[in-house]
């Protein structure tokens, strides 16, 4: 049986990203870290609801930033997103876990 605290995490990860363009921008982010601006040239979406995007997906713990130069750029948390080249895309919520095949 699933430990309370343990699903009340997942449940807040889940909710993070039951959104489509927070799947987008995740997507895009598993190509490299991007700024804001780019992000929004990628998915067509207003750079200020990119950055509300960014800001939930950051709160959740699953993108990190980082500040270069004038940018910020957004990656996602190795801590829930592992790369294995031979293996699905895999976001690992710890109870749960979600493969996005390769295309």
């Amino acid at each position: 049986m699933t430990d309370l605290e343990q699903a009340k995490n997942c449940a807040k990860l889940l909710q993070a990203i039951a959104e489509p363009n927070r799947i987008r921008i995740i997507e895009c982010l598993w190509a490299g870290s991007k700024n804001v601006t780019e992000l929004h040239k990628m998915l067509d979406v207003a750079i200020v609801n990119v950055s509300h995007h960014l800001g939930v997906l950051r709160s959740a713990g699953l993108v990190q930033d980082k500040k270069q130069g004038r940018f910020v750029l957004y990656s996602l948390s190795p801590k829930y997103f592992r790369e294995d080249p031979s293996a699905p895309k895999s976001l690992d919520l710890g109870w749960c876990q979600i493969a996005i095949p390769r295309t």
